[in-house]
């Protein structure tokens, strides 16, 4: 078998590997003897070859060794706007590669643009850790050129963005998970799974602890050259055009420290996606509402000076009304309370939270560390068993590898891109509240607010050329339908 052919047949072998006959038929194709490494599980034509968009903080303290401890799996090309980040991605990679075989290894490809990457034929699935407003583009790309897709969370900067993902990664029949590694902790499935099956009765309240940046750290940066190992201008993408400043983008010393973006609204919403993503995804677990969404919102937020570089929202609180089989249940959410969820119920309560756990050194602190990881009203309630014929949530123990295998048996992963917009929508849709300053009325099966075409414009942000979706998705036919 040449590498050629190997190559050729990846997918395919890949997709009915585990599928009996037809992984059978694959293999009659081979020569009588064949040594057995190329057999085996970690054959080149069994390997799933994973290529790398986004080289910063999370991208490499998380999403790539997270893929590389896996042997079913080869990550073979890094994709990076800024050179030399680019240039340490590959040497990381390299490097890993170099240690587990004992053997000197320079054969991870770098891209520059996203698309160069995905044009790569030999690569099977992507991981995209960009930037929160470089996330709908290369991944809507990625599904349509045939990839796998494993997206950091937020799903999007904006709920039609969101929709128009969505959409396309099921059109596509891609594996799309969400970066939302809490369903894979077994605290937050044992939480969800006994508020589903009524340990702790009828839930009528959840409480989301989040935290929130200073914004006494927002102090204005005059303009500053452009590095020339940046591509800025593409760097921007689809936002407005902005005089450079490092505390705008990422630290050029070479760490990966907090970037500054994550703090700049242009470029992302603050905590209440930034966490949001993760707590309020898992209120939608413990509620069973991960295919629908709320029907009120409210509250309020502070925010910092005018002339702010950082200038996300503070402190806040809001409230969101959902209907739960008939029963209202109120989600309640502030950086006032412990960071974690609480839901509480006619019969008791159930708090679940990440306690000590980070996923980055530089994630920020969190005012439960100490807090236990799942607590309740009862201690009964934590050791009551889930029985046979009782709702058992999907399990993983590797949010990674739990993706892996997803590519191999085309199987539902633990955290699905639809799963993960309507998580995100619920996160969006307070963030509109923190704007407009009044309570809203949301039809989640439409996905447009009720009578309120001020609330529906900002269901999709305004696009810079050339970097939109596609030139159809106007915010104006949007709102209309």
């Amino acid at each position: 078998m040449t590498t050629k052919n190997a190559s050729g047949s990846r997918r395919n072998f890949i997709k009915t590997s585990l599928k009996g006959a037809g992984g059978a038929a694959i293999l009659s194709n081979f020569p009588t003897i064949v040594p057995a490494r190329v057999l085996g599980k970690n054959a080149p034509s069994n390997l799933i070859n994973v290529g790398v968009i986004g080289t910063g903080r999370i991208g490499t303290e998380w999403d790539m060794p997270g893929v590389l401890k896996h042997d079913d799996a080869k990550m073979i090309a890094v994709c990076d706007l800024d050179s030399n980040r680019l240039k340490k991605a590959q040497q990381f990679v390299d490097g890993f590669y170099t240690k587990k075989n004992g053997s000197s290894y320079t054969g991870t490809k770098g891209y520059e643009h996203f698309e160069d990457l995905i044009a790569n034929k030999d690569i099977d699935a992507v991981l995209v850790c960009t930037p929160d407003h470089w996330h709908v583009i290369p991944a809507i790309t990625a599904v349509r050129a045939g990839k796998d897709v494993y997206m950091e969370k937020p799903a999007s900067l904006s709920i039609a963005e969101g929709r128009i993902l969505s959409d396309a990664a099921a059109k596509a029949g891609a594996i799309f998970q969400i970066g939302s590694q809490q369903r894979s902790m077994p605290q937050f499935k044992k939480a969800c799974e006994l508020v589903r099956n009524g340990r702790i009765g009828k839930v009528h309240t959840v409480y989301v602890g989040l935290p929130v940046d200073d914004p006494k750290e927002s102090t204005p940066e005059h303009e500053m050259p452009i590095p020339a190992n940046l591509n800025y201008e593409k760097w921007l993408g689809s936002t407005p055009y902005v005089p450079y400043t490092e505390k705008l983008v990422h630290p050029q010393d070479g760490s990966f420290s907090r970037p500054g973006w994550l703090r700049c609204r242009q470029f992302g919403a603050g905590m209440i996606t930034g966490w949001g993503a993760h707590h309020f995804d898992i209120t939608n677990w413990g509620l069973g509402t991960e295919h629908t969404g709320p029907i009120e919102i409210s509250g309020t937020a502070d925010w910092p000076p005018a002339n702010a570089l950082w200038d996300v929202h503070g402190n806040f609180k809001t409230e969101t009304i959902f209907n739960v089989n008939g029963d209202t249940v109120k989600v309640l959410a502030s950086n006032e309370y412990p960071n974690g969820v609480k839901f509480v119920g006619s019969d008791g309560w159930i708090f679940v939270t990440r306690g000590n756990y980070s996923v980055t050194a530089s994630d920020p602190a969190s005012n439960a560390a100490k807090a236990k990881a799942l607590d309740a009203s009862d201690p009964k309630i934590l050791t009551s068993e889930i029985g046979p014929n009782e709702i058992h949530l999907i399990n993983s123990t590797d949010h990674h590898g739990n993706w892996l295998n997803s590519i191999r048996t085309r199987e539902l992963n633990i955290a699905p891109i639809e799963v993960g917009h309507r998580a995100c929508t619920v996160c969006l849709l307070n963030d509109i509240v923190f704007q407009l300053k009044r309570k809203l009325y949301w039809d989640a099966e439409k996905e447009m607010f009720k009578n309120d075409d001020e609330a529906n414009f900002m269901l999709m942000r305004s696009q810079r050329w050339p970097y939109q979706i596609n030139k159809e998705y106007d915010v104006r036919t949007l709102v209309s339908k």
